[in-house]
């Protein structure tokens, strides 16, 4: 892989990627154990609630800090750390279905597909690119769609499918113009 379109490529990923990939606080679950032994009876339902969500929120961080641990890996850019780096994104991804987190999930599956893209699977890359693109048209994320569109184009470019090429970088630069990305 050249330097010069990794770090295209990195620039390009991080633009999108990476702000999304914040490390969060594991909340402490014992404070609700303790919360509920000395609580009425009436609240106790209101508190099971909060504590069902405050363990989505700690599957949620970390997951986000398992997919910051893949964006180092990706950063390193050897065959070795970029294969360590799906196995990472992967890990996320089953975290965030878990919560049934479809942003994240979306933004999951858009970077391993990235990395496929970048070791020369493209059939494998499609397949990640399509589950993100479904998954961001369902959020209503139009810049996700835009940038899975803009890397289905490249995919298509790379397997010299320059047409259907194309027709996805329209698509991706009218998504980008109504969201008004220019960089995009």
């Amino acid at each position: 892989m050249q330097s010069s379109k990794l770090n295209r490529r990195l620039k390009l990923f991080s633009l999108f990627f990476l702000p999304q990939c914040s490390l969060l606080v594991f909340f402490d679950l014992q404070f609700f154990t303790k919360l509920v032994a000395a609580t009425p009876a009436v609240q106790i339902e209101e508190i099971a609630q909060q504590s069902s969500a405050t363990q989505e929120d700690a599957i949620r961080a970390a997951a986000k800090k398992v997919l910051e641990e893949g964006v180092k890996l990706y950063r390193k850019g050897t065959v070795e750390s970029l294969r360590q780096a799906i196995k990472k994104w992967k890990e996320a991804l089953s975290l965030f279905q878990r919560v049934n987190d479809k942003q994240w999930e979306a933004s999951a599956l858009l970077g391993i597909g990235t990395i496929h893209s970048d070791l020369g699977e493209k059939q494998k890359a499609l397949q990640f690119y399509n589950q993100a693109l479904s998954l961001y048209r369902l959020v209503g994320d139009r810049r996700g769609e835009a940038a899975t569109l803009n890397n289905i184009g490249a995919v298509y470019s790379a397997l010299g499918e320059k047409q259907k090429a194309l027709q996805f970088y329209n698509q991706a630069l009218t998504l980008n113009r109504a969201v008004g990305n220019m960089s995009g």
